[in-house]
């Protein structure tokens, strides 16, 4: 016998009533009233590649829905890309949006009481967001992943988003003639899809296998592909069984499944958004898990596996032909734990019988790796209290350690001229701070912008980097340390570091620390006082006044009440 579904009402009641006046408008038949109802959650944009083919996905998803026997209805949310959405308030719109496509989902499928929802993951921010909705609103839910896009050439060599982003600041400190930078960005995206790299949507993919809420085989896959929409179909089917199974995300996100999906970004260097992004969702599944604490302790135990672009050479393409996400936990399987149950209503061990790797110099035995050591690192110490998170990659780092002089800005712009009239010299540790999720606020202040100027001065192996911002998911340039916390515009320690002042760097211990007495620590804590905050209306003023800290995933706080 068929479980009762909550989308269904009494027949003649208020709610049937009206729902069904609207429906057949729509041209939805009465006897499909009490079919399960499962929302398509559709970030489709006109504005930028990465959603441009969504709409076409849609389309066909409903007719395996309805194949399935159930009823589909589309709905729509915000639809964040870095490269377009961060135009407007220095890149604030970006990491704000993410917790908006949350409230978009709760809005349109808590207020329906729709019975299943299935989420078309693509751009940096609507993966984490679709998956914090599933797990707030616990109703049977599937992640699709829609693809990467298809890089291009300029003068016989590879280029891709990743290249055009570097690039360009480069063309900035005048290191490369605009007119090459153009020739780059008509070649670089020849598809619909998000950046090929392995920035944070491939990263997020991945996320999603690894935590149990994709189907196994499906990230990363090339944007609209024979296999993508092979996958498309199998998902549709999928998530109608799931609703009448009443799978529920937070039987599949338990600690279990993010330790594997820690293990999997590890192992392949992913991009350190994924942090934040994965305690963002433990916080709103109220799941008992520390996501900072599993890549500060998995970190080390945890090889890297597959060196791919921008860590390595491999592209993504050769990532997806060797057996992608679930050749990657094929490889880590004896260090996954492989109870942890996933939307197929099976296990991870279950999934993973009979998988074989493709090509295992693209994807390493643990017995083999690329790198030994962890390309992702979480540093402390009296100017990370909480925490800092730094991308080593994959070489070998000759200086584990960094030592020298503060020299400290408020704003990129500031720094990026810093760079152009000399200011910045060699040996200098930058401070870029009041870009965290208060103070920028969402982490805009163009962080990344400054890595790049600062690779593109020729500085990159010639200084370091602290800031309380974020980083590109394809940023891996020199010696930088993001997201450290508590960030300055709350009076975290960076807030407090001034020019001259002595910061050492330390791979090998884990620290960061600023060689201040207790004395000057008080002196300087005493005379501070928070900068002026940015963006007091719209959307940005709700978002600075209610998001909570890192540690918590940076999501809208709770506040009991």
């Amino acid at each position: 016998m068929k479980r009762q579904l909550r989308s269904n009402f009494p027949r003649g009641s208020y709610l049937w009533s009206v729902r069904n006046a609207h429906w057949q408008a729509l041209g939805i038949p009465e006897a499909d009233c009490e079919k399960p109802k499962i929302a398509i959650v559709n970030s489709s944009s006109e504005l930028a590649a990465c959603f441009s083919h969504l709409d076409g996905v849609a389309k066909v998803l409903k007719e395996a829905i309805r194949a399935a026997g159930a009823v589909p209805f589309e709905i729509r949310t915000a639809a964040p890309s870095d490269f377009i959405t961060g135009a407007g308030a220095r890149g604030a719109y970006m990491l704000g949006a993410r917790d908006l496509v949350t409230n978009d989902i709760e809005v349109a499928v808590e207020g329906a009481q729709l019975d299943g929802m299935i989420c078309l993951t693509s751009c940096d921010k609507t993966v984490p967001g679709q998956l914090m909705a599933a797990a707030r609103l616990n109703i049977p839910t599937l992640m699709v992943p829609c693809g990467y896009q298809a890089s291009g050439e300029f003068r016989g060599k590879h280029v891709d988003i990743e290249d055009v982003f570097v690039s360009a600041m480069h063309a900035v400190t005048g290191n490369m003639p605009v007119e090459e930078l153009v020739g780059m960005s008509r070649e670089a995206i020849r598809s619909p899809g998000v950046c090929s790299g392995l920035g944070t949507a491939n990263s997020m993919h991945i996320v999603c296998e690894a935590l149990g809420m994709a189907l196994p085989g499906s990230a990363p896959v090339a944007a609209l592909s024979p296999k993508m929409m092979d996958d498309v179909r199998a998902a549709g089917a999928r998530i109608v069984q799931m609703v009448w199974d009443d799978l529920k995300p937070r039987e599949i996100l338990k600690p279990g499944a993010f330790a594997n999906a820690v293990r999997c970004i590890l192992a392949v260097g992913g991009s350190l958004n994924c942090v934040k992004h994965l305690q963002a969702v433990a916080t709103e599944g109220e799941v008992d898990v520390d996501v900072y604490g599993l890549f500060e302790t998995l970190g080390p135990a945890t090889p890297v596996l597959a060196g791919i672009r921008p860590i390595g050479e491999h592209t993504i393409e050769a990532f997806e032909a060797a057996g992608a996400a679930r050749a990657l936990m094929k490889q880590l399987e004896s260090l996954l734990d492989t109870g942890m149950l996933t939307v197929t209503g099976k296990t991870v061990a279950d999934n993973l019988r009979g998988v074989a790797v493709a090509n295992a110099d693209v994807i390493r035995p643990i017995s083999r790796p690329v790198a030994p050591n962890p390309a992702i690192v979480l540093l402390r110490g009296n100017l990370a209290p909480e925490s800092g998170l730094t991308k080593t990659g994959i070489v070998e780092r000759k200086q584990r350690s960094f030592t020298g002089p503060a020299i400290c800005f408020w704003t990129s712009e500031d720094a990026i001229a810093a760079l152009k009239n000399g200011t910045i010299k060699p040996g200098h540790v930058l401070v870029m701070r009041g870009a965290g999720v208060r103070g920028g606020p969402a982490m805009g202040g163009g962080a990344s912008r400054v890595v790049f100027a600062v690779d593109g001065a020729g500085l990159g192996d010639k200084i370091a980097i602290l800031t309380d911002g974020h980083l590109s998911g394809l940023v891996c340039k020199g010696l930088v340390v993001a997201e450290l916390s508590p960030e300055a515009a709350t009076g975290g320690p960076l807030a407090l570091v001034q020019d001259g002042d002595s910061i050492t760097i330390d791979l090998d211990t884990r620290r960061i620390d600023a060689a201040l007495t207790d004395d000057q620590w008080q002196q300087r804590r005493a005379a501070w006082q928070p900068p002026a905050p940015a963006h007091n209306v719209g959307w940005l003023q709700q978002y600075r006044r209610n998001v909570g800290p890192l540690s918590e995933g940076a999501v809208l706080v709770r506040t009991g009440q």
